[in-house]
C-alpha cells in the first residue's frame, strides 16, 4: 500500500507536469510492484490530512514487538486541488494498482493529472486512438505555441517547490527531502537522514534532474561513501519518434475495398505500438575507490494500443555479470501478471520470481467463494416456452386472444438501474500474490471498508508446512 505522503509528492509531479517514469531507476517500476510488494508486519494506524491545498500531516502509529510511529509534515508551494484526499474518495486503482501505464511524452511542464484508475484512458476502439493521439498532439503544439520556444517567458510558472520531514520514534531518527523545479525540464531534490548510529551522524543524498521528454538525465551525489553517479534513459518509437505515424492507418493492401473491415479491425488490433527505451547508469566512490555500472532496455505499450498492454525489460551488469528480464502484462482489466529471471554468467545461479494481482468489487468473503473475480455471472437465457390455448379458447375452436403489449419502463426505474450498475462496478478490492523459486510465498489483501482502506498480508514458506507463515500483518490508513 502506498503511503498516503507518497500519494501526495505524486499529486504534486502531476500538477507541475515532471515525469517521474522518464527515469533510468524507474525501469523496472512494473515488475517490481508486482511482484517485490511490501507486507505489513504487525498492527500499523495511519491517520492523514490533506489540511489545505498546500499542507499535509500524517502521523503513525504501529505495534511489532515495540511500539513505534512517526510524524510527518508535508508542504507544496503549488496548490494540490485535483486529488481526492479523503479515505472514502480516493480511487483504489490510483492508489493500490501495481501496473504502472507509460503516459504519453509531452512538453515538460504539461500536467499528468492522477487518473481514478490508471487504465482509464485505454482505447476501446480505432476511432477513440485516434482522438487521443490527436488530443495529445494538439495539446503538445498547443504549448510549443505559448511558451513561442522561450522557456523563460513563463519562468515563473514553473519554479515549484515541495517540502517534506518525517520523525520517527522513539529512534529519534529524522528524514526531510526538498524538491525544486527550477525550469520546464530542471529539477533538483536533496534527501537527507540524521541519526546518531550513522556515520557522520547522518547522510545527504543531492539529485539534479533534467527532462526533455525524448530523454531524461540525471546526476546524484552521496555523503555515504562519497558516491558520485550519472544515469540516462533515451526513448524512440511510438510517440518518440519525430515522424509519429498513426498506429490505426491501415496499411496497404488491408483496405482494397470496403468490404473487409473485419481483416483491418482484426489487424489492428495485433499491431503493436509502444515506445521503447534504452539507458544505462554508471557510479564512482570516491572514499571506498570502487564503480559500478549498468545498462537497460525496455519496451511498453503505449494507452493508443488497443491490443493487451504490456511492459518488458531488460538490464545487465557486465561487471558482476549479472542478468536480469522481467515481463508484465494487463491480461484483463482486473488481473496483471508479471514474471522476472535473474541470471548471473559467472556462478550459473539463477532466480525467478511470479506475481499478479486481481481486482474485484466484491467483498474478500463474496470473492473466495465467487467463480468470477470481478463480476457476476448472469443467468442463462431461457428458451420461451410456447403458452398453450386456453381452456375457452379449445371449447370454441379458435385461438387466444393477443396479449397486450408490455407497458414501457419508467425512466426512473431504468436509471436506478444503470446506477446500481455503476456502484456494483465499483473496485472494492484486489488480491496481489507472489512466488519465487526458494517456494517463497506472499499473499496481500487491499481495499477499503467504510471509510477506512486496509491492508492485510502474510508471507509463507512452503519448505517449512510445520510452521508455514512467517509474517502477518494489518495496516490501516484513514485521510481527510
Amino acid at each position: 500500500m502506498r503511503e498516503f505522503m507518497n500519494y501526495i509528492t505524486n499529486a504534486f509531479y502531476g500538477a507541475t507536469g515532471w515525469n517521474e517514469d522518464n527515469k533510468y531507476n524507474e525501469l523496472n517500476a512494473t515488475s517490481r510492484e508486482l511482484i517485490d510488494f511490501p507486507l505489513p508486519r504487525g498492527l500499523r494506524l495511519t491517520l492523514s490530512s490533506l489540511a489545505t491545498p498546500h499542507f499535509a500531516t500524517s502521523y503513525q502509529l504501529g505495534s511489532v514487538g515495540i511500539v513505534d510511529g512517526s510524524i510527518s509534515y508535508l508542504h507544496s508551494s503549488i496548490p494540490l486541488t485535483h486529488i481526492a484526499a479523503q479515505s472514502d474518495k480516493i480511487p483504489l486503482p490510483a492508489l493500490l494498482r501495481c501496473y504502472r501505464r507509460l503516459h504519453d511524452l509531452r512538453s515538460p511542464g504539461q500536467h499528468y493529472m492522477l487518473d481514478a484508475d490508471p487504465l482509464s484512458e485505454l482505447p476501446s476502439s480505432p476511432q477513440s486512438a485516434r482522438a487521443l493521439l490527436g488530443a495529445a498532439s494538439d495539446a503538445a503544439g498547443a504549448v510549443g505555441a505559448l511558451d513561442g520556444g522561450n522557456t523563460d517567458q513563463d519562468h515563473g510558472k514553473y519554479t515549484h517547490s515541495l517540502l517534506y520531514g518525517r520523525l520517527y520514534l522513539p529512534k529519534s531518527l529524522l528524514e526531510g527531502m526538498i524538491i525544486k523545479r527550477f525550469t520546464q525540464a530542471l529539477q533538483v531534490q536533496v534527501r537527507a537522514v540524521s541519526e546518531q548510529s550513522l556515520r557522520n551522524g547522518g547522510t545527504i543524498l543531492g539529485l539534479v534532474q533534467y527532462d526533455k521528454g525524448n530523454y531524461g538525465l540525471e546526476g546524484l551525489y552521496s555523503t555515504d561513501g562519497g558516491l558520485l553517479g550519472f544515469r540516462g534513459l533515451y526513448n524512440f518509437g511510438g510517440d518518440a519518434s519525430s515522424s509519429t505515424c498513426d498506429p490505426w492507418t491501415p496499411v496497404s493492401g488491408e483496405n482494397n475495398n470496403n468490404n473487409n473491415n473485419g481483416n483491418i479491425q482484426a489487424g489492428e488490433k495485433e499491431r503493436i505500438y509502444g515506445r521503447f527505451s534504452v539507458g544505462g547508469e554508471l557510479y564512482y566512490g570516491t572514499l571506498n575507490k570502487s564503480g559500478g555500472m549498468s545498462l537497460g532496455a525496455r519496451f511498453a505499450t503505449l494507452p493508443a494500443h488497443r491490443g493487451t498492454p504490456l511492459t518488458a525489460t531488460l538490464t545487465i551488469n557486465p561487471l558482476m555479470g549479472n542478468i536480469n528480464a522481467t515481463y508484465a502484462l494487463l491480461a484483463r482489466d482486473y488481473c496483471s501478471l508479471a514474471t522476472r529471471v535473474d541470471f548471473n554468467v559467472y556462478s550459473y545461479e539463477s532466480e525467478w520470481a511470479v506475481g499478479m494481482e486481481l481486482w474485484s468489487n466484491r467483498r474478500p468473503a463474496g470473492f473466495l467463494l465467487g467463480a468470477s473475480p470481478s463480476y457476476d455471472f448472469e443467468a442463462e437465457p431461457q428458451p420461451p416456452r410456447k403458452k398453450e390455448r386456453s381452456f375457452q379458447a379449445k371449447m370454441e375452436w379458435r385461438l387466444d386472444d393477443p396479449e397486450p403489449e408490455p407497458k414501457p419502463i419508467l425512466k426512473s426505474i431504468a436509471k436506478s438501474e444503470t446506477d446500481k450498475k455503476n456502484k456494483n462496478d465499483e473496485y472494492k478490492g484486489v488480491l496481489k500474490a507472489r512466488l519465487d523459486n526458494n517456494l517463497r510465498m506472499g499473499l496481500l489483501w487491499e481495499g477499503r471498508a467504510k471509510s477506512l482502506i486496509f491492508s492485510i498480508g502474510t508471507g509463507i514458506d512452503l519448505h517449512k508446512l510445520g510452521e508455514p507463515f512467517r509474517s502477518l500483518g494489518l495496516e490501516v490508513q484513514y485521510s481527510s
